[in-house]
């Protein structure tokens, strides 16, 4: 399939786990991907792979937590690739302690990280979609968000703000044909799942424990994602918008 041929999409958080994985099956369904991360290697290791499959992609440096550069990243990847028709917000961060255990600096990166970013990336782009009046965003949270979770509070509650966001965005750029819509994942193997388990005394025995009580009797990978992502940014969900869409195994089973 190349439902995104001719389309320019960015991934914020790019070069890691979940990001990694939905650039490149955005860019083997046609689309031209901006490969945004902190940490410029990774990003460029995600973009060189897909190149060499023969696609389109260009690494970029962003810091989201910096209104400057998401703007200069902003630029750079709309004067390689062209205008920005979908963005995906996926860059996030987390540390696993209980909330009275964690200190005012804690909250303030976290915040920074999985809130304020989000805001920086989307005051950048949604004036560019507004003005062509088409855009599809997706906004990566967590079914933390949805149901709390033991040791990340101040995380959980950036996710439950982003999603609130979003419904309101959604209502705010409908006249624009702009899409906004949420993804939840539930445990996934990652980076940051990984320092997940060492913030806990056994590692193994939470990995077993979360096991048992997801109904399709795995933890997550980071291929499981970019489908549900790629259907909200895709015509298929052109009527769909203030969404929010679990991706858990059944973990959270929410109406």
């Amino acid at each position: 399939m190349a439902r995104f041929n001719g389309r320019t999409v960015i991934v914020t958080g790019g070069g890691g786990g979940i990001g990694g994985a939905t650039c490149r099956r955005f860019a083997a369904e046609g689309a031209k991907v901006a490969v945004f991360d902190l940490n410029p290697e990774a990003a460029e290791a995600v973009a060189a792979g897909i190149r060499a499959a023969g696609q389109t992609a260009e690494a970029f440096r962003c810091d989201i937590t910096d209104r400057a550069s998401v703007d200069a990243a902003l630029a750079a990847a709309e004067a390689k690739l062209g205008p920005i028709d979908v963005l995906i917000n996926n860059a996030g961060w987390d540390i696993f302690k209980p909330f009275t255990k964690t200190e005012p600096k804690d909250w303030e990166r976290l915040i920074a990280i999985n809130l304020t970013g989000a805001l920086h990336m989307h005051h950048a782009v949604l004036p560019g979609m507004a003005a062509r009046r088409s855009g599809r965003i997706v906004n990566i949270a967590s079914d933390a968000a949805r149901v709390g979770s033991s040791g990340e509070a101040v995380y959980a509650a950036c996710k439950g703000g982003l999603v609130a966001f979003s419904k309101t965005i959604a209502r705010e750029h409908s006249r624009h044909n702009i899409t906004v819509n949420v993804v939840c994942p539930g445990p996934t193997d990652t980076a940051l799942f990984a320092d997940y388990k060492q913030g806990a005394g056994n590692p193994e025995k939470l990995v077993e424990a979360f096991t048992r009580s997801i109904p399709l009797g795995r933890i997550g990978q980071p291929d499981d994602l970019p489908g549900a992502i790629l259907f909200f940014a895709s015509d298929d969900a052109a009527f769909v918008t203030g969404q929010v869409l679990s991706v858990s195994g059944g973990l959270t089973m929410n109406g």
